[in-house]
């Protein structure tokens, strides 16, 4: 075990000009020790002490170089398309692991119960939407407005729509369902499709209200501690501020 520290309860004069290994252990100072965890265990069964067990493992800084490897070696093989993003992570896992970068149990403790069932219920719900034709009822009901709104605020409630769909479908999912109703839209309405295609392109990035919105949204929410409760409340002023400026410049630059 080794003393890296020393707080003393009383400072006697001239003691910060001593060594650490010249320094006088009294009663009521504080040690702050690195060592084993037998070790550390050892001492507090000798009873030198009373230990305030606030443990923290140190980096190991010998493999760093392994780790870095690995994690550039999977952005680059899933950059380039030459393997698929999961199959390029679990493969970086395993060489870590057999690297000896990581325990089982560090894997164990890293691994959230919480965000698992998160994204396997989101998954489900997303299938369900699509599936039942929850999606496709609320593009017709908004097709069916063209009668009664103008172009710029169907342009305004298109965004609208795919910003909450994309919150609980994949991005990809919301704008195959958006892109050809923002089309279908432009041309009933006798403008240009592209403003109609850029809030269905802005809608789906708006994807601030849950965890499942994005693959971002579940690190953060695993690596903060946050509930779903803090994405909404947070979220959906970040949503409305984000989905009113989007669609006020593409209403100026296109002039609708």
């Amino acid at each position: 075990v080794i003393v890296v520290g020393l707080r003393p309860r009383t400072k006697p004069e001239g003691w910060e000009r001593q060594s650490l290994a010249d320094r006088m252990v009294r009663g009521g100072d504080i040690l702050l020790l690195q060592g084993k965890n037998e070790d550390i265990a050892r001492v507090q069964r000798d009873g030198y002490g009373l230990l305030l067990d606030a443990r923290y493992t140190l980096p190991r800084q010998e493999k760093a170089w392994i780790a870095l490897a690995v994690m550039a070696t999977v952005v680059v093989l899933a950059a380039t398309k030459t393997l698929p993003i999961a199959l390029a992570a679990l493969a970086g896992v395993i060489v870590l692991l057999l690297a000896r970068c990581v325990s089982w149990d560090d894997v164990a403790q890293s691994l959230s119960v919480k965000v698992i069932l998160l994204v396997a219920s989101s998954l489900a719900l997303g299938d369900a939407l699509s599936v039942t034709g929850a999606t496709a009822w609320g593009a017709q009901q908004l097709a069916g407005l063209t009668d009664t709104l103008g172009p710029n605020w169907l342009l305004v409630l298109l965004m609208g729509l795919m910003g909450l769909l994309t919150n609980f479908v994949s991005n990809n999912a919301a704008a195959a369902i958006g892109t050809p109703l923002g089309v279908e839209l432009a041309r009933s309405l006798g403008v240009n499709p592209e403003p109609f295609v850029l809030a269905v392109l802005f809608g789906c990035n708006l994807c601030y209200l849950t965890p499942m919105g994005y693959q971002t949204n579940l690190l953060v929410m695993n690596a903060g501690g946050y509930r779903f409760g803090d994405f909404v409340r947070v979220g959906t002023p970040l949503f409305l501020i984000m989905w009113a400026g989007l669609s006020y410049g593409l209403i100026l630059q296109y002039g609708l």
